[in-house]
């Protein structure tokens, strides 16, 4: 059986990827093809795809800014949400059971209210696995949906403890002393190496630190991963730490996508339900999108966070479980919740995929905020007197600016997406600011970009290099481009898009190192002539 699970979601997710698609839709599929053949799901399965999800909450809480999180939109926005969301659903289902769907019939209001919660959230594993595939999780708007689902998921975790009953234990409040231990965590993460020993750390805080220390004292173990993880956000490990649990938690989020279409029989009552919720999806992501729109952010943001949060979660499935196993809400009804969240997740996909054209079809009927009123953390930028741009600040973009600023002068301008690192580099001296470079408003809005000879491609991600890249191209840009590339046919990609120039950047260190150690040692060989006298 374990052996046609694997081939299932190998042969689906590949199929889907061929599609176009993100491989996700196609585990979702396999899961549910073959639970149609008689393949149902088993505790090794949920057991991994739980492990995901605490693993993927980890790393989230590795690259949040708690300030992120404190910020009026991020608080507010989410509690709007949550309530005007809630009271949609709550109100669209009493209509459904005023005109006699059999399913709602003896639900009293207070269970249709539960069950509009339950529609309410939309799934953190599905937005960060798009944002992360798009390479936008550090994004104006990737931050937007990141913290909103962190909300959200406090929300959550808050309801399951009040609906269970189940207290946290009164030692609970010793967690609150977490941050008081960090200098102990920080000194761990600073002996484990780089290695295998640097998995296994992050692994032991994630599931045993994290995860395990909540739920022993009766909170939600997730929640724990994610704030274990914020706490380590700090750490020059963190990065690091995050890219080396990557591959493993890709792995155990398969086992979640293949549990959904595992977990539950499609029934015809369920269908038509889970379609008519379908129906209600629209009016949720229009929410989102009035909400953000309400704090000022520029329509590119306000619809791609809308985009982003256009599906049912996870967490639906859990609250829907919880009132199920109350007797609150039936079978069936179970079991539309579950197909909601798959067709919401097959349906989102493509939509989050092709979501930049989308908006540049969208923003000519759509009305933009004036400059003046518009979020500041989502205004455009000034490139001064700059005539070198460094498209991503990180550890190669930082190598290149240092480089050329010694050769050419103060004429280089970094462009980094993320505020702590822009901070960093500020300190440092570099001329640097804080931007969205895969943001297509981002280039309409730059000031005297012919003055710029040279743009340096040096975002740690292909698809943000390979998007700024056509953004450049769209605008007109006719200086030169240079890009960084981790595999050859990227280098091949790249040129045939338009760059000047691309860059393996293993090859180059090589051939970098070399021309170092020529210059520093200067070291003198013999001719092979004279080796054989």
């Amino acid at each position: 059986m374990d052996i046609m699970l694997i081939c299932g979601a190998f042969l689906a997710g590949f199929i889907a990827q061929r599609c176009n698609l993100p491989p996700l839709v196609g585990f979702l599929l396999a899961g549910f093809t073959l639970n149609a053949f008689g393949f149902e799901s088993n505790n090794a399965i949920s057991e991994i795809a739980d492990l995901g999800v605490t693993l993927l909450l980890f790393t989230i809480g590795l690259k949040l800014d708690v300030k992120v999180l404190l910020s009026k939109e991020i608080w507010g926005g989410a509690t709007l949400h949550n309530v005007a969301s809630t009271a949609f659903f709550s109100l669209c289902l009493f209509g459904l059971q005023a005109i006699g769907v059999s399913l709602f019939a003896d639900m009293p209001f207070s269970q249709l209210v539960i069950l509009g919660f339950a529609l309410s959230f939309s799934s953190t594993v599905f937005a960060i696995k798009a944002l992360q595939d798009n390479g936008e999780i550090n994004s104006t708007y990737g931050t937007m949906a990141i913290g909103i689902l962190v909300m959200q998921d406090i929300f959550a975790v808050a309801f399951l403890t009040v609906s269970t009953g189940k207290i946290p234990e009164w030692y609970a409040i010793f967690l609150f002393a977490l941050p008081l231990v960090r200098p102990l965590f920080y000194k761990v993460l600073d002996k484990v190496g780089h290695g295998e020993l640097l998995v296994l750390c992050g692994i032991f805080f994630a599931l045993v630190v994290g995860a395990g220390l909540f739920e022993l004292v009766g909170v939600k173990g997730d929640l724990g991963a994610l704030i274990l993880g914020m706490l380590l956000a700090g750490h020059s490990k963190a990065s690091e730490l995050s890219k080396s649990l990557f591959n493993l938690k890709e792995m155990f989020l398969v086992c979640f996508f293949l549990n959904i279409g595992l977990s539950e029989q499609p029934t015809m009552a369920g269908l038509i339900l889970a379609l008519v919720f379908m129906l209600l999806l629209p009016a949720k992501g229009l929410l989102y999108y009035v909400i953000l729109d309400r704090f000022k952010f520029r329509i590119r943001t306000s619809l791609l966070t809308s985009l982003t949060l256009f599906n049912y979660s996870e967490f639906g499935l859990i609250v829907g479980g919880l009132a199920y196993k109350e007797g609150w809400i039936s079978g069936d009804i179970m079991v539309s919740i579950a197909l909601a969240v798959s067709i919401s997740f097959v349906l989102a996909a493509p939509l989050n995929r092709f979501s930049n054209s989308i908006y540049r079809r969208s923003a000519t009927w759509l009305k933009e905020h004036s400059d003046s009123k518009i979020h500041i953390r989502d205004q455009a930028i000034n490139i001064g007197q700059s005539q070198i741009l460094v498209l991503g600040m990180g550890r190669i973009g930082t190598g290149a600016y240092d480089e050329l600023s010694e050769r050419h002068g103060d004429i280089c301008l970094g462009i980094e997406i993320r505020n702590d690192t822009s901070e960093h580099h500020a300190k440092h001296q570099r001329n640097i600011l804080c931007g969205d470079v895969t943001d297509s408003d981002f280039w309409e809005k730059v000031q005297n970009l012919e003055q710029i000879k040279l743009i340096l491609l040096a975002i740690p991600n292909n698809k943000g290099n390979r998007y700024a890249l056509e953004q450049l191209r769209l605008r007109g840009y006719t200086g030169k481009i240079a890009a960084i590339a981790e595999y050859q046919d990227q280098v091949d990609q790249f040129i045939e898009l338009g760059a000047d120039a691309a860059f393996n950047i293993y090859r180059e260190a090589g051939s970098g190192f070399a021309r170092h150690v020529c210059d520093t040692l200067s070291p003198q060989f013999a001719s092979k002539n004279n080796l054989k006298q």
